[in-house]
């Protein structure tokens, strides 16, 4: 289990935090403009910062009428964005390099979770203690269109493997069973997922976390081309918003944990909730952003996921990200808001 004290979480905060300006004199008397964003889940507590909006209002501070629209993930959330049914997405790495080379005109405007969430997971009694020994071994993913496939090419290709190395086999969300069954020798998984399956009886297990060789990010804000050059100022103000709610979950873990009680779908826990909310708190924060503010796109890391991608067959031709985040819209640490 990955414990912070509440101490170090402030600190990590502080680092990253935004010198918060108030609510304006036009903020108080605008009204407020929806906006949608597209989610990749449903309703679930490691997205209690967003579920938070009727009781701590960051959105409604910047004249912003927060919408939240549930996705069945990346590539749903994505599917969204471009239909027109949102204004922004929250979606992986992963879904936007693919979106992007079938021609879609799209930004990252803020990096949610800068450290990479997925792993690796085989129980200590398989005589597996690196990666490199994976080959001819049968291993557990959600979906073949799921993160953790990806991920899990990602790491075989760090260590000189493909994916023709090993066996994949489709196990569901629910895919810790199977390892503690033996029906396979190792799963790809998510930190939230390992600390579940930890609570459930995993046993001694080894984990190789996918950040120990390339380390990128989990999850992104994405949005359309031209609602970027259009509407800049409005979206200003809704990753202001974003990044407030984020500092909140990060220097009140306990109060997001109670909160996610009522809001969350899957919240009814509230020790698990504090774990998972700890988890993600970990996730979204970076040395990158301690020194450019949460949520700040660390564009290199970004490429260079973008070409182990290409180098996969992910993708089928160079990504020039440069091209493809937005630096201009976030407050550096230090500054006031727009």
């Amino acid at each position: 289990m990955i414990m912070h004290t509440r101490r170090r979480l402030l600190g990590l905060a502080a680092g990253a935090s935004l010198a918060w300006p108030g609510v304006t004199a036009w903020a108080r008397s605008a009204a407020p403009e929806p906006f949608t964003l597209a989610g990749w889940s449903k309703p679930i507590t490691e997205i209690v910062n967003l579920l938070a909006e009727p009781d701590k209002a960051f959105f409604k501070e910047e004249a912003i009428e927060f919408r939240y629209l549930p996705g069945a993930g990346g590539g749903d959330a994505l599917r969204n964005l471009l239909s027109g049914q949102a204004d922004i997405a929250f979606t992986d790495p992963g879904s936007f390099f693919a979106a992007l080379d079938k021609g879609a005109a799209l930004r990252a405007v803020y990096d949610i979770y800068p450290q990479n969430v997925f792993n690796v997971v085989t129980l200590k009694n398989s005589g597996i203690t690196r990666p490199s020994e994976l080959k001819g071994k049968r291993i557990g993913v959600y979906s073949l269109s799921s993160g953790t496939l990806q991920n899990l090419q990602i790491l075989l290709q760090q260590v000189g493997l493909t994916r023709d190395d090993v066996k994949i086999i489709v196990t569901g969300l629910l895919n810790f069973a199977p390892l503690m069954q033996g029906q396979v020798d190792a799963t790809a998984a998510t930190d939230t997922g390992l600390a579940l399956a930890r609570r459930r009886g995993l046993g001694d297990a080894t984990v190789f976390q996918v950040a120990d060789y390339l380390n990128y990010s989990s999850d992104l804000l994405v949005v359309r081309e031209d609602f970027y050059q259009e509407h800049t100022a409005r979206l200003r103000r809704f990753l202001r918003a974003f990044r407030h709610s984020v500092e909140w979950m990060l220097n009140e873990p306990e109060e997001a944990a109670s909160l996610a009680v009522r809001r969350a779908i899957d919240g009814q826990n509230p020790e698990l909730n504090l774990e998972i909310i700890r988890l993600r708190n970990r996730a979204s924060v970076s040395a990158f952003t301690k020194e450019h503010g949460l949520g700040a796109v660390d564009v290199r890391s970004l490429q260079a996921a973008a070409d182990a991608y290409l180098k996969l067959g992910l993708i089928s031709r160079a990504l020039d990200l440069q091209k493809h985040v937005a630096t201009d819209l976030l407050t550096a640490p230090g500054r006031t808001g727009d």
